[in-house]
């Protein structure tokens, strides 16, 4: 009898249910893998798409070539940021479910792959970030109250009310908007890239997607591209095991390693581990630097887990262990940098402890000065005449016209003044 082909549909290795089994990741022992010169070919440093760069030991030491041998100043800026984007999230969840904002997506678990990347690379490098990157913008300063405002869609919205929540841009901080259409922030960044290299400028470009993205047409333009004109890139793959309700298999990840689709183009790929902030930071700045002299790109594989919800509009539950994040073998990113500061002698729980507090009440006064903005049903709010602006160069006659007829019927009271709250229904 003749076999017949049989479909293959790759499937998640644990269900709601089932104990989590994470068998099928690779982890290389920390401080095994070698680091090679930034001037190294994509052919000879294979290897590193195969293994798994790591710092952190068991016993919370920095070991091995990839140390980046940071001063304890410096990692305790680190643990701030990371614990800081974490307050962050953990208020706006609770904030979403009381129907203060209509949405919003936390990077629980995945601080270091953006905290550490933003602090390897220097303030005038371009940023395309995807939606789980917020730790990017802390990183370079920006005012917390302008991150809810955003999410709040009132005045001081730097979108003006027409982009969902968490969809953050900021010209001045290098970081550009966030897509809710995934895999641009690829070719956007390698576009730039090029763009800054034909310019002669020294600063390079860095854009972040997450494995379910890659199986994506724009991914492969963008590697295409990078590789062809050797753009100053880092494209990084943030695998965290997840697409919204999808296991990472379903975009490749059971055959083989998302980094060993940089060897496939000629870029050299390297595989990392996401919770590991020293790791992330030394292979970021490895890239960068290889970037800078003209090396070309990077593809950087974060091997790391989202601890949360994919959204506000999802449940995990119905498609992964409920305590499957307590079992993440590479443990969590917070946790591992106070413990190492701990072990150096440069950190204690009682100072976690009272920064813990000390970032909840900021941020607890950064959503106070955000609510008196505007909230979702109390004013003040955007100027209603604003829809007509930033779309054309020139208002064409029919936009005029309308504009025209809106602030008619402003006037009349038929509509609400700027700064108004819309007309509310009566009780009863």
């Amino acid at each position: 009898m003749t076999p017949r082909s049989r479909l293959h549909v790759p499937s998640p290795p644990a269900r709601p249910g089932q104990e989590p089994d994470f068998s099928y990741v690779q982890i290389s022992p920390a401080g095994a893998v070698n680091r090679p010169d930034v001037t190294a070919s994509a052919r000879d440093i294979e290897n590193l798409s195969l293994e798994l760069v790591r710092v952190l030991d068991d016993d919370h030491r920095a070991v091995g070539a990839w140390n980046p041998h940071l001063e304890a100043p410096e990692l305790q800026v680190a643990l701030r940021h990371m614990l800081l984007t974490r307050l962050f999230d953990d208020r706006m969840q609770r904030i979403q479910r009381q129907g203060r904002i209509s949405f919003y997506i936390k990077s629980t678990g995945e601080e270091a792959v953006a905290v550490a990347a933003g602090m390897a690379l220097t303030p005038g490098d371009m940023l395309f970030p995807s939606y789980r990157q917020q730790g990017l913008q802390v990183v370079r300063g920006r005012n917390l109250v302008d991150l809810m405002c955003q999410c709040l869609s009132n005045t001081r919205d730097m979108c003006k009310g027409r982009q969902m929540p968490i969809m953050y841009h900021w010209a001045q901080g290098n970081i550009f908007s966030v897509s809710g259409n995934l895999a641009t922030q690829f070719p956007q960044a390698v576009g730039w890239a090029m763009a800054a290299a034909i310019k002669g400028e020294d600063n390079i470009a860095a854009g972040w997607i997450g494995e379910g993205s890659s199986a994506e047409a724009d991914f492969h333009y963008a590697m295409t591209f990078a590789a062809v004109y050797q753009a100053p890139v880092i494209l990084n793959l943030v695998n965290n095991q997840w697409a919204i309700s999808t296991f990472q298999g379903f975009a490749g990840g059971e055959h083989r390693t998302f980094a060993q689709r940089g060897p496939g183009y000629g870029i050299p790929g390297i595989r990392v581990d996401g919770n590991d902030f020293l790791a992330v930071y030394a292979v970021t700045q490895w890239a960068a630097q290889r970037a800078r002299q003209s090396g070309g790109p990077t593809l950087i594989e974060l091997v790391t887990y989202r601890a949360a919800a994919h959204s506000t509009s999802d449940d995990p539950s119905r498609y992964r262990p409920k305590e499957e994040w307590r079992a993440w073998p590479l443990g969590d990113p917070i946790t591992r940098l106070k413990d190492h500061l701990i072990t150096l002698g440069e950190w204690s729980e009682e100072r976690q402890t009272q920064l813990h507090q000390e970032l909840e009440a900021y941020v607890t006064a950064c959503w106070k000065e955000a609510e008196s903005y505007g909230t979702l049903t109390h004013g003040p709010t955007l100027d209603p005449l604003s829809m007509f602006e930033d779309v054309f160069k020139e208002m064409p006659a029919n936009l005029v016209r309308q504009r025209a007829e809106l602030r008619a019927l402003i006037e009349s009271g038929a509509a609400p003044r700027s700064g108004e709250a819309p007309p509310r229904a009566q009780e009863g």
